[in-house]
Parts: structure tokens; C-alpha cells; sequence
């Protein structure tokens, strides 16, 4: 059985045997026989099913008179071979995979070497994602990922596992207490209330807060076309958030925070499959409401008084930052996204 690449081909030792044998005229009944083998095993040594191994080499060497390390040098070269057109041929569907991947964007963010020929840039990412072949990066057992997009393509797939790999990278030396969701669910009110604070205090603050969870908050830069705000995923012994958030709108980063712990306390992450469309919903309804409590901001939008001091005074009432209801009536439609954007601060 021939085996090939672009550029190599590799032949079974059989296909010497074979021609010995039609030298010799010798049929494979008579040879089987001669080597104390079954017809079965030779015909699959002849077409390279089976490996040829040292016991057979000396044998070979008895009935054919060829020395076995010609048979043994003949199986590490087919062999050697094969791995090297199973090389080739993954090479070539990296490739593929390579076109979808934000390489130079991760190059920009130092997160990996800049190269040049196509199969180094392989290399590059196969090492930053810690697998043998690109195509692995399918394998839903490595991305149990769950998420906050605006959107979903191919691509955004791949950019959402580049985030979450560079994620987990920055969580390793992290030091966090056992993972705990009651005391997770304790301290929503305290993360909620960091909303007020000047966004320059906040990281610091927050990172303690959800380390003493057990979870392990990391700010990425966002990749083009990713169109990802937040991902929460298990690694190890802890949980893992990525957020981007530099340059973003305070209330984005605050609701697409909220949405991720709506995640962790819901037990979304533990799913097997990733999370449905169910469970993002869910995850949306959470930060919603934790962020603006439903009957509070019914009674409020009933009265239809959007201006600049009504935001506020109903803000300070319910402990949220102003921003955060801004936004929240930019989304709903009740104000257009052009309003009262001096309410809103940046990350």
C-alpha cells in the first residue's frame, strides 16, 4: 500500500518482497510456508498492513538470503516515511486552519513570535496552543468555553480560542483560594457596588474579590473580529475569566461581567458541550437584573422621563452607576445611543 505526500512517497518493505518473490517464482502460499507464517500475515506484510519486525527480518534473511538488517533498515525508512507524509499533509490542513487564525493581531499583542514562511507560522501557533496539529483546537473537550459575543463566525471561533488560550497563559501563576460559589454568590452585592468607584480603582479591588472565589480575572486586549467581550472556562483548579475591556464603556464591562458570573453561579460552565442559547440568555437575564433591579427599572422607564437628572436621580436610588442605566436605555430603545454619553466612563 503506497502512502504520499506532495513530496514523498513512502513504499512498504513488502514491495521489495513481492519482487523477490515473482524473481524466484515463488507464490505467497509456498513462501507463507517457508517462513512459518500465515498466508494472512504475509499477504498484510507485503502490503505494509503489518509491521516488519526484527523476528521477521532474520527470517527473511533464512528463506530469502537477504541479511535482516536490509529488511530493518528497509521498515525504518517506511516508517520514518509515513510520519513524515502525515507531517506533510497535517501541514497542509494547518494551513488552512492558519487562514482563520488572527495571527498577526496575536504577533502585534506579543503573544507570539513574528515569522515568515507559512509552516513556522504553524509551528508558532501549534506551540501556543500546546497541541500537536491546529485541527485539534476542534476537539470540544478543549473548548468548553463559556461566552459573551455580539456575534458568531468562523473566524470569531478561532479569535475566541486565541483570547481564552492567552487567558489561561496569564491565570497559570495566579494565586486563587478553592474554587467557592456560595461565597461567590456572597459578594455580587460588593462587586455591584464597585460600579460606583472611579474605574481607575476597580481592578485591583475586583481581582480580590473574585480571587477569594476562586477565580482568576484577566483583562485581555480584544482581538479584530472576535467580537468577544467576556469568557469564563475551568482550568486546573481554578476558574478562569478573560475579559476585554480596554478602551470599552464602563456598563459594556460591567454587564458582560456580570454575564460571566451569571455563568459560574448558574453552572453553566460545567455543561459538557459548551453553552446553548438557553444558557447565554439566562446569563443575560442575571447581569440585567442584578445590574438594575426588573421592577425598579419598570416603574422608572413608565414614567418617560430620560433626562440627564432623572437618570441620575434614579441611579444613586438603586446604587448603580449612571452609566450603567444609560446604557441600558440605549439598548432597550428608549433613548437613542447618541445620549447622555458624558454619564458613561471608559475602562
Amino acid at each position: 500500500m503506497l502512502i504520499k505526500s506532495k513530496t514523498t512517497i513512502a513504499i512498504p518493505p513488502g514491495a521489495t518482497i513481492k519482487e523477490q518473490l515473482e524473481d524466484r517464482e515463488l507464490s505467497q502460499k509456498e513462501f507463507a510456508a517457508r517462513m512459518g507464517m500465515s498466508e494472512k500475515h504475509i499477504s498484510n506484510l507485503i502490503r505494509g498492513n503489518v509491521k516488519l519486525t526484527p523476528e521477521v527480518a532474520m527470517r527473511l534473511e533464512m528463506v530469502l538470503g537477504i541479511p535482516a538488517r536490509f529488511w530493518n533498515n528497509l521498515e525504518a525508512i517506511y516508517r520514518e516515511d509515513i510520519e513524515k507524509i502525515k507531517e506533510e499533509n497535517q501541514m497542509d490542513n494547518d494551513f488552512e486552519i492558519l487562514k482563520k487564525i488572527p495571527y498577526n493581531e496575536m504577533v502585534k499583542n506579543g503573544w507570539i513570535e513574528k515569522v515568515d514562511e507559512k509552516s513556522e507560522k504553524v509551528i508558532e501557533l501549534r506551540k501556543y496552543f500546546e497541541v500537536a496539529n491546529l485541527a485539534i483546537l476542534s476537539n470540544p473537550q478543549l473548548n468548553k468555553i463559556a461566552c459573551r459575543r455580539t456575534a458568531i463566525t468562523q473566524k470569531s471561533d478561532y479569535c475566541l480560542l486565541a483570547m481564552a488560550q492567552k487567558a489561561k497563559i496569564e491565570a497559570r501563576d495566579r494565586e486563587v483560594e478553592a474554587i467557592n460559589i456560595k461565597q461567590l454568590e456572597n459578594s455580587i452585592e460588593e462587586i455591584r457596588n464597585l460600579t460606583l468607584r472611579k474605574t481607575t480603582e476597580v481592578g485591583e479591588i475586583l481581582t480580590d474579590v473574585l480571587s477569594k472565589c476562586g477565580i482568576a480575572l484577566v483583562i485581555l486586549p480584544n482581538l479584530m473580529g472576535s467580537f468577544l467581550q467576556g469568557a469564563t472556562f475551568y482550568e486546573e483548579r481554578k476558574i478562569i475569566i478573560g475579559m476585554t475591556a480596554r478602551g470599552k464603556d464602563a456598563d459594556i464591562f460591567w454587564f458582560s461581567l456580570f454575564h460571566e458570573l451569571g455563568h459560574i453561579i448558574k453552572g453553566h460552565i460545567n455543561n459538557t458541550n459548551g453553552t446553548t442559547e438557553e444558557d447565554e440568555k439566562e446569563a443575560d437575564d442575571f447581569a440585567r437584573d442584578i445590574l438594575i433591579p426588573k421592577d425598579d427599572y419598570d416603574l422608572f422607564v413608565k414614567t418617560g422621563n430620560f433626562s440627564k437628572n432623572a437618570i441620575e436621580g434614579f441611579s444613586h436610588k438603586i446604587g448603580i452607576a449612571s452609566g450603567i442605566v444609560v446604557g441600558r436605555l440605549q439598548n432597550d430603545g428608549y433613548i437613542k445611543y447618541s445620549w447622555h454619553n458624558d454619564l458613561k466612563e471608559k475602562i
